[in-house]
């Protein structure tokens, strides 16, 4: 058969071969569906006043907002990430680059020998020199279709920095409050102990003059002691609150930060419409583009089927010597035009097209099950900020009643009215109050952080 009657029914076989594989539905068509996005929150009862700027502003603690900007300017994780979305950056100039020809310059030298006589016989040199030029051109996309899955894995990494960012102040002001409330344990330790230490003073008293016994003491030494080992535990616990913050804002992990006030909390995260939270929330945004590169993927994959054009040319020169080479015009030179086409690979190519589209499903499901979590974490913070609340006011009663009792029994004991187990007693349930008191506040500044963060307002 005549080559040139073969050539266009080798091309036409081909494309025919490529286009039995069709191409997959777009996931991103699908990102939204099987997804029932309420009007309101299930558990939006609870009164939250609206955001007012970042995490530092909502508290209002100068402290605070100095370690926030510490952390989002040294934090090694957060360095980490802009050196991925940097790296993204640069990745997605690779993709594009396909667009472009590529220019390539070749130099060499040879020296040969020829014993046999008459002509060219002897020891000869060559020198060459060559430009040249390759440009694949994309009739199916292909190349075009990979710029947008990197563009895509591009918008993703910067979301991902963004998320990151949020993380990393919703840590820090944690960390703050988790250092403020050990702290106040700590000290509520130390009162304990000097509480408890009083009693055994009385009891001393008592015991000189006869109106208490040996047992009566042992028993107040006992919560002396044990009130001395419970500073130990807080004054760890304290340190190591200290040690978290200054590595959260990249510093060495030592003790030295304090913190030992609560900032108000009158102001707050406004919790808005559910709808809102597909657009505020970064890893959700960041999980939609991997739907979105993946789907480009898939495209990429499905356009390798297809042959392929590319044009190609170069020019140079050839000479003896190397002086001559380099006055010398590129007098040598060739223009091709090529065509590649899969005809049998094994199935390779077909197999990249089904693990390309299987990649896809697997970021619709991710995609879907990062909404759905977020979801569960706004409705959780909702849930807590009202609970909570509640606790903190039922516990501030009960510290009230306690320390009511704690009065009076210890007026009746002083008057032989009550056993000193009874003192006791009271006096644990005061302090057991107390310390109830101050972790519950921690929990509702903890929480009222993670709301921020579940709601894409972090920082």
């Amino acid at each position: 058969m005549n080559q040139n009657r073969c050539f266009p029914l080798i091309f036409l076989f081909c494309v025919i071969l490529a286009g039995c594989a069709s191409m997959p539905g777009r996931k991103t068509d699908q990102a939204r569906e099987g997804l029932k996005v309420p009007q309101s929150y299930h558990s939006g009862r609870a009164a939250v006043p609206e955001l007012v700027g970042s995490l530092g502003n909502v508290f209002g603690d100068a402290g605070l907002k100095k370690q926030l900007k510490l952390a989002q300017e040294h934090n090694p994780e957060l360095a980490a990430a802009a050196a991925r979305l940097e790296e993204a950056g640069f990745d997605t100039r690779v993709a594009t680059a396909g667009f472009f020809p590529s220019l390539t310059g070749n130099a060499g030298v040879g020296r040969s020998n020829n014993p046999a006589g008459g002509f060219g016989a002897g020891v000869s040199n060559r020198f060459n020199a060559s430009l040249d030029v390759q440009w694949e051109v994309d009739v199916w996309g292909r190349i075009r279709s990979g710029a947008v899955a990197a563009g895509a894995e591009r918008d993703a990494v910067a979301a991902e920095y963004a998320a990151a960012s949020q993380s990393i102040a919703a840590q820090t002001a944690q960390a703050w409050f988790d250092l403020v409330a050990t702290t106040k344990l700590k000290s509520l330790a130390e009162e304990r102990l000097s509480s408890f230490q009083s009693t055994v003073n009385l009891v001393e008293r008592r015991f000189e003059l006869g109106t208490a016994d040996l047992g009566e003491l042992s028993l107040a030494k006992t919560d002396v002691e044990n009130a001395r080992s419970e500073i130990n535990a807080r004054q760890d616990a304290r340190d190591q609150s200290a040690r978290r913050l200054a590595t959260l804002a990249g510093k060495y992990p030592d003790a030295r930060m304090s913190a030992i006030e609560w900032p108000s909390l009158k102001r707050g995260v406004a919790a808005g419409l559910p709808s809102t939270l597909l657009e505020l929330r970064p890893d959700i945004y960041a999980a939609y583009m991997r739907i979105l590169a993946a789907d480009a993927n898939v495209k990429v994959a499905h356009r390798d089927l297809f042959p392929q054009f590319s044009l190609t040319a170069a020019g140079g020169q050839q000479s003896t010597a190397l002086s001559q080479l380099a006055k010398s015009n590129f007098s040598v030179w060739s223009i091709a035009a090529n065509l590649s086409a899969p005809i049998l690979d094994g199935g390779a190519r077909r197999a990249e097209l089904g693990a390309a589209n299987a990649r896809a499903k697997q970021a619709l499901a991710n995609y879907h099950s990062t909404v759905l979590n977020a979801f569960r974490e706004v409705e959780n913070a909702l849930g807590s900020e009202l609970y909570l609340a509640r606790q903190e006011q039922a516990t501030t009663q009960a510290l009230a009643a306690a320390r009511t009792a704690e009065e009076r029994t210890l007026r009746n004991y002083e008057s032989g009215l009550v056993e000193i187990l009874t003192v006791l007693d009271a006096k644990r349930r005061r302090f057991d109050a107390e310390g109830n008191l101050i972790q519950l506040k921690n929990l509702r500044y903890q929480n009222r952080v993670t709301l921020g963060l579940a709601l894409g307002k972090a920082y």
